[in-house]
């Protein structure tokens, strides 16, 4: 409607004009040399009109015709990339159905439409790789590798590549240019933490140990491999922290005291351990440098006065209690761990061991001694270091499994 308007009054005002210059009159004279026109005023406003109508019309025909060429070209490019975009799309669906032909058909094509950029480059790659082509998809990981914006990409594919052969030194060097280009990716973090942990680069892998996982077994087993004694001190100090009944790193880090000097520092590790977990190796770490017998049974009653009536103590309580001819006070640990139905097969042993040191080599001691060997052989085994993940057990913790490799799961558990 205001269109509509706008042009009614547009032609009223022409139409104005032209009445205005009708009832004006007059002409307009153009002379040159002997050559004369004369035009009535209302003629050559016209002619002047329609002069510059087809002067601005030829114009805007000679400025179209100029941009042809490179509308002609702008169709083309939205067309191949409308047909590039179209490949792309169908090289993902190909990708994602597991049909490596038409995926490298079409990332191809892709490749043909759109050139080299990062996303037909990493298509690319992913095509070959799910033809088995793990040449041809280095050397495009690569390529892609050397584009500044698209950097970590060729990284991340060449570092999976090489992880999938078991390179581990190029891929811990991929992993350092990976992380150089983008720092604290997430994806990156979880690569070098299974990385560290293939390779057994404790230290490595106690940085990236996500919350809640072994953090004290990686700790110590850095400590282990550390060559330098203060940063070797340290990682033990860590485990400790990590877990303070960790019994292994209590007893590095006491032996370390132990060997400096430090005896009441060691003793106090090693205290602090048992009363977060009692555990036989403490034990007899605590008594080792006390020769005398019945300076053990003192010694054990200093560190068990916590919890005197925990399994371990018991039986740490009564096998010094035997070994220093108090057969009374090892008798009553003994019955009063069987009776708390937390006995296993150590606490028989050493009642049948009681027996023949009470009794000696008469007739009551052997039938005493064969019961309690009967009771030991339906009795619960001993704890041991074992693997959580796949149950197989070791006469000493360590860092992995050998029958499986897991990390960090051995651990000190009944049968």
């Amino acid at each position: 409607m205001r269109k509509a308007l706008l042009l009614l009054a547009a032609l009223v005002a022409v139409a104005a004009i032209t009445l205005w210059l009708l009832r004006l009159g007059g002409s307009v004279e153009i002379r040159a040399g002997d050559f004369w026109i004369g035009l009535p005023v209302p003629v050559a406003a016209a002619l002047l009109a329609l002069g510059f109508i087809l002067l601005h019309g030829g114009l805007r025909l000679w400025a179209w015709s100029r941009g042809v060429p490179a509308r002609l070209a702008t169709r083309r490019a939205a067309r191949r990339r409308a047909d590039g975009d179209a490949a792309i799309t169908r090289a993902l669906i190909a990708l994602g159905a597991g049909t490596a032909p038409r995926a490298l058909e079409e990332t191809r094509r892709a490749r043909a439409l759109l050139g080299d950029t990062p996303q037909t480059l990493l298509l690319a790659a992913e095509a070959e790789k799910l033809a088995g082509k793990e040449d041809a998809a280095g050397a495009i990981f690569k390529k892609l590798s050397e584009d500044p914006g698209a950097r970590f990409l060729g990284l991340r594919g060449l570092l999976r590549q090489a992880m999938q052969r078991e390179d581990w030194p190029e891929a811990q060097r991929l992993a350092r240019e990976a992380e150089a280009a983008q720092p604290g990716a997430a994806w990156l973090r979880e690569e070098r933490r299974l990385l560290a942990e293939r390779t057994r680069d404790w230290r490595e892998a106690l940085a990236l140990c996500p919350p809640g996982g072994p953090r004290a077994a990686f700790a110590l087993a850095a400590s282990a491999a550390e060559p330098d004694a203060t940063k070797a001190a340290e990682l033990e100090k860590q485990a400790v922290a990590a877990d303070a009944g960790f019994a292994p790193a209590a007893l590095a880090q006491a032996a370390r005291l132990m060997a400096a000097g430090s005896q009441r520092r060691a003793r106090n590790v090693l205290e602090a351990a048992w009363n977060a977990a009692p555990h036989p190796d403490l034990g007899a770490a605590w008594i080792e440098a006390v020769p005398a017998p019945l300076q053990r049974v003192k010694a054990v009653e200093d560190l068990t006065h916590r919890n005197p009536s925990h399994p371990e103590a018991r039986l740490l309580m009564a096998r010094v209690a035997l070994a220093a001819g108090l057969t009374g006070r090892a008798r009553s640990e003994l019955d009063g761990l069987v009776g708390s139905g937390a006995a296993d097969r150590r606490a028989f042993l050493l009642l049948a061991e009681l027996e023949r040191a009470e009794h000696g080599d008469s007739a009551e001691g052997r039938a005493a001694e064969a019961a309690w060997l009967r009771e030991a052989a339906n009795a619960l085994g001993a704890p041991r270091w074992r693997c959580d993940a796949c149950g197989a057990e070791h006469n000493a913790w360590k860092p992995d499994c050998a029958a499986c490799g897991a990390l960090g799961r051995i651990g000190w558990s009944r049968p």
